[in-house]
């Protein structure tokens, strides 16, 4: 046999099925290390029903966008610019030669044959393969593939959106035209989408390195011995119930919420610390802005990490050591162990924040992970409002204030239990490389294996993408820097809020600590509003828009429709707060005012989010991971200066200030939706080229 074959010929288990099925039976695990459709077939026969721009909402495109491509230009292989009996000259012809035994190899590669004909070596004269895909694709709208053990998985071939994707029923390999944009979670969680995530690959973090991977595929041919997951395999966390994702969609809101919770929880007992370590109230506010600076080593350390060796690995040594910082923080004794232990402890909730977000994106498909995003971007939010509660009332009812880090170490504690029972490993090719292990000890056959035990990225290139790329974007993209102020200014004014809430409801209007703690309901009902007004009018709004352009790509500018809206509400929001505040006005108007807010506010990040997913696609995680690490200090930041603001100006002027600083801001998201096309032709790191 020729040993110097091209990639459309078979490997070498494929040859070694082919003559098994003619001469002798294979059974159990003979069987299984021979005949290979998941690894011979899948990548010509999957049709791919996953967005082509994975962002919060999740939104649909036509197959013309598949490979990234903004155009609406019809790519080759497009079942709109060729019919199916064109695309197959190959399937009866492989280098030049013909015979029903290489018909039959090809038939087998490609997934079509008649199992049982194959398995009884009978000719198939009267049934062609490409008869039979012929007659599916006229007569319905899905085909069947089956998997090894023979069972007919139903494969749909239409997006969301009605539109046919790329199908291939060639020989050759158009692997590159179902390459999606990983799937991207708000605070930089990344994870592979559409065939990288059924081959196992690792979500790549540039374009380019994409397309040079698919052409390295291509050029060596698919791998026989490569596990995959197959057609309606049940260890792929996107095959996984319905119920159950939402399940673990609620667990990674949870583990959210239990670290943003962490976070504003100190506000409440200030003056008990105060009177306890002896500090100022400035020494005091740190133990609320070291715990949000810890935040920016999430994208930078864990999401990587969990990219690695998995994100069940990463949760559960995160949270044991989260779960010992709290304690720490119970038993301190003097200021800088406090100090020292809330920022470790930031370090670690950190964790959470960008791997849950990665959770759902493994586990959702590119449709229903929008909604997912959407509503899991509430717990960031919820957290920093019921902080405040919890500790204030602990503070009214005269319970000592180390009670506040004790309840921490216990819902720390309840989360870390929750982890080891309920979340499994949902990262797609660390599955696979438990599945090669398997294969490998079942078979006997040491040549299976899963692409993350053979990935050979130096450490060079994987530090260069993740600790410097993400900063060189930010320094060359005026798109990304324009959005990542906005951000980080709403993202420091919600933690500002814990210093400003005192002076107005606290001194002005009589309130205890846990009252005033009540007051941030209003926030949070702003909030959640803002995502009730996201999924019920905005994503329709946009989905129709890309119903109407369909088969071209939707711009990343009408994604800021909202942000538009909400900027001009946050700047209403913080001059109705400011001069509402007065003790002879109802404390409802400052508490709707801070409802407003939290519009303004979640709106904003879930707008902003999507833009810059749909701007960066594959570079967005280093996109995002920048905005994170930026916004974190702002965070960080603005509650160092709330107080002798709100001290030296007084409640009325000093939330003038952020109003006014609001309003020079508001026009960016227009000014973006002007030019926002001419700036993406300019980028270097934008595939979304086209003028429009």
């Amino acid at each position: 046999m020729d040993t110097s074959r091209s990639p459309l010929e078979l490997g070498p288990p494929l040859d070694a099925a082919i003559d098994t099925s003619t001469t002798s039976q294979t059974t159990g695990a003979q069987s299984q290390a021979l005949h290979l459709p998941h690894s011979a077939t899948s990548n010509l026969n999957d049709s791919e029903t996953e967005s082509t721009t994975p962002t919060l909402d999740g939104t649909a495109v036509s197959a013309s966008a598949d490979d990234g491509d903004i155009s609406s230009k019809l790519q080759s292989g497009s079942k709109i610019s060729e019919d199916l009996h064109h695309r197959d000259h190959q399937a009866g012809s492989t280098g030049g030669k013909t015979g029903g035994a290489v018909a039959a190899a090809a038939a087998a590669e490609l997934g079509l044959s008649n199992e049982k004909h194959l398995e009884k070596g009978e000719a198939e004269d009267h049934h062609t393969p490409l008869r039979e895909a012929a007659h599916n694709h006229i007569h319905g709208d899905g085909k069947l593939e089956r998997t090894t053990t023979g069972s007919s998985i139903p494969h749909h071939v239409t997006s969301a959106t009605g539109h046919d994707h790329v199908a291939a029923s060639g020989m050759t390999p158009i692997t590159r035209q179902y390459s999606l944009p990983p799937g991207v979670s708000p605070f930089g969680g990344v994870a592979p989408s559409g065939t990288d995530a059924e081959r196992g690959l690792r979500a790549m973090r540039s374009r380019e390195e994409e397309e040079a991977r698919e052409e390295e595929i291509e050029e060596k041919g698919p791998d026989p011995w490569a596990v995959k997951f197959e057609p309606g395999e049940k260890t792929n966390p996107k095959n996984w119930g319905v119920g159950y994702r939402w399940f673990l969609t609620g667990i990674a809101g949870l583990l959210v919420l239990n670290s943003t919770f962490s976070s504003s929880a100190p506000s409440g007992i200030v003056e008990d610390m105060i009177r306890y370590f002896g500090f100022s109230q400035e020494v005091a506010v740190l133990t609320i802005s070291l715990f949000v600076a810890g935040y920016c080593v999430g994208p930078l350390l864990w999401g990587p990490l969990s990219e690695a060796f998995g994100r069940r690995p990463i949760f559960i040594i995160t949270f044991i050591v989260y779960t010992g910082f709290q304690v720490g923080c119970a038993l301190s004794k003097n200021t800088a162990s406090i100090l020292v232990f809330r920022f470790l402890g930031g370090v670690f909730a950190s964790a959470p924040l960008t791997n849950s977000g990665a959770l759902l994106a493994d586990i959702w498909e590119g449709d229903h992970r929008g909604q997912a995003m959407s509503l899991f971007s509430v717990a960031p939010f919820a957290g920093p409002s019921i902080g405040p509660i919890v500790a204030g009332f602990i503070e009214v009812s005269g319970t000592n204030w180390r009670w506040v880090y004790w309840i921490l170490t216990m819902f720390a504690g309840f989360c870390f239990v929750v982890i080891v029972i309920f979340v499994p490993e949902t990262y797609a090719p660390k599955l696979l490389a438990v599945k090669a292990k398997k294969l490998r000890k079942d078979t006997k056959e040491e040549r299976w294996y899963a692409p993350l035990e053979r990935s050979n990225t130096s450490f060079k290139a994987r530090c260069n993408d993740i600790l410097l790329k993400p900063f060189v974007i930010l320094a060359l993209e005026p798109m990304l820097q324009a959005v990542t102020l906005y951000m980080g200014f709403v993202y420091g004014i919600v933690y500002l809020l814990f210093e400003a809430y005192p002076f107005v409801f606290v001194r002005n209007h009589g309130f205890n600590t846990g009252e005033e703690g009540l007051a941030f309901l209003g926030f949070f009902a702003g909030g959640v509003t803002s995502v009730l007004l996201f999924l019920t009018i905005i994503e329709p709004r946009y989905q129709r828009y890309c119903k109407r352009i369909a088969p071209a790509a939707p711009k990343p500018e009408r994604r800021l429709e909202l942000c538009v809206i909400s900027g001009w509400s946050l700047v209403v929001a913080l001059f109705w707060f400011g001069w509402t505040s007065y003790s002879s006005i109802h404390w409802i108007s400052p508490v709707l005012a801070g409802s407003l807010l939290g519009i303004a506010c979640l709106g904003m990040f879930v707008s902003l989010f999507n833009y810059i997913i749909d701007v960066y696609l594959w570079s967005a995680a280093s996109a995002l991971a920048s905005a994170t690490v930026v916004r974190s200090l702002f965070g960080a930041a603005f509650p160092l200066f709330a107080t002798q603001m709100y001290e030296k100006l007084g409640t009325q002027w000093a939330s003038s200030v952020l109003g006014f600083i609001a309003l020079l801001m508001a026009p960016i998201p227009m000014v973006l939706m002007m030019y926002g096309s001419r700036l993406r032709a300019r980028s270097r790191f934008s595939p979304n080229k086209v003028v429009s």
